[in-house]
């Protein structure tokens, strides 16, 4: 896909992108002018922040007491989660992961960012890149998040400087090289005062690039839709007159009628004689779209089966090496009985390696080795993120112990 804002379907296309940066690095203002400057915010909303912020002797609203309810959870010790805001523009709709920026939540930001097509990484200028930024990159990093921007914030407290930028931008280009992290796109700017987060700064005339949110208007956002492997696990089996209707999301690349699929695990094979999207038939669908496919014979096909078509077949295997972060309280062991969701599909599995770790606690990137009971059909996390990406759970509960990430050989 181009960087073209209508996407395949001749619908205004959505980004969504997570931020994250380290305590008091101005998140909270970065994303109330964003969401400010994009006229995004309603009016009452804007009343209610000018009315705190004058009661506090503020001449000028406070931005960042439109996003300030995470704070003031945190400070009242409630359990934090990833706090979402939609907003739009006459270019593009936006869903907005705001993430935690304490370290104790880095859990959280890989929740945000896991569907992320581009992670904001904020930084003050003051202070450079912490440990928490390079904790954000990694995360960025193992993710495969595809875009990645370097906000320098706070640029009106060192005078608009060039050097204090090209500083920052050169630091955290050496970790992103150690992260082998794709590429980023670095943006000077000072949430406070608005220079470059909507409209380009007139502080700022030695760059030449765009503003943050021309950039999140902008940039290509979709996978290579032709090329993407196709990937449709099934959700649900419809039978209705003696046909079979497979139901479910097909989570990247097109099907057509026509096209001959692979059942997985089976390994049985078929052709596409119907596609059904919203109650009419067409003969392409593609992802994220929701679906029913009806194919040429009777297959043994349930829910957690995978069908798939083109050249790039997934990895039908038992043996999993993954990149992980633990999201639970409980520690994960070696030795430790679980159950892997991939997909539609779950399979109890035992954990055979933790990469020489002793234990996982929250909050830890690691890597890890699984046996499934029974074969998964895997992708490489960082060819399809769908269908690379899974879960461990407590088999005895059903809670969330960790995100996986498939790093096949």
């Amino acid at each position: 896909m181009t960087s073209t804002t209508i996407a395949v379907n001749g619908t205004i296309d959505t980004l969504r992108f997570a931020t994250a940066g380290s305590v008091d690095d101005g998140k909270s203002t970065l994303v109330g002018r964003l969401l400010h400057d994009s006229k995004s915010v309603l009016a009452d909303q804007l009343e209610a922040v000018e009315r705190v912020s004058a009661s506090r002797g503020q001449e000028a609203p406070d931005l960042a007491l439109l996003t300030d309810g995470l704070r003031a959870e945190r400070e009242q010790g409630i359990t934090i989660d990833v706090a979402y805001r939609y907003f739009a523009t006459a270019r593009r709709r936006f869903i907005l992961a705001d993430t935690p920026g304490h370290v104790q939540y880095t859990r959280n930001m890989v929740t945000g960012a896991s569907t992320a097509e581009l992670a904001i990484i904020l930084v003050d200028v003051r202070h450079g890149v912490v440990e928490q930024t390079r904790r954000h990159a990694a995360v960025a990093a193992l993710l495969r998040v595809p875009h990645v921007v370097l906000a320098v914030n706070k640029m009106d407290l060192v005078g608009y400087e060039e050097k204090e930028f090209d500083r920052i931008v050169e630091d955290f280009a050496g970790h992103a090289a150690e992260l082998d992290l794709p590429g980023f796109t670095p943006i000077p700017v000072s949430a406070l005062c608005g220079d470059n987060v909507v409209e380009r700064s007139a502080h700022m005339d030695w760059y030449g690039g765009p503003a943050l949110l021309e950039f999140l208007e902008t940039v290509p956002v979709g996978s290579d839709v032709p090329s993407a492997p196709a990937r449709f696990p099934v959700q649900y089996v419809i039978r209705h007159d003696e046909v079979r209707h497979y139901a479910g999301q097909l989570v990247s690349g097109t099907l057509r009628v026509g096209d001959r699929v692979t059942v997985h695990p089976s390994g049985e094979t078929s052709e596409i004689v119907g596609i059904d999207v919203l109650g009419k038939d067409t003969d392409m669908a593609y992802a994220p779209q929701s679906l029913t496919l009806r194919l040429a014979d009777q297959r043994d096909i349930s829910r957690g089966d995978m069908l798939t078509a083109g050249p790039y077949a997934p990895a039908l295997t038992q043996d999993v090496r993954a990149a992980v972060c633990h999201l639970a309280d409980r520690p994960l062991r070696a030795g430790d009985r679980v159950l892997v969701k991939h997909t539609t599909r779950t399979v109890k599995a035992i954990v055979k390696d933790l990469g020489g770790a002793a234990e996982l606690t929250a909050n830890d990137l690691g890597k890890i080795t699984l046996r499934t009971a029974e074969p998964l059909a895997l992708d490489d996390y960082a060819e399809v993120r769908r269908t690379g990406a899974f879960l461990l759970v407590d088999p005895a509960d059903g809670s969330t112990l960790t995100a996986g990430m498939a790093d096949l050989p």
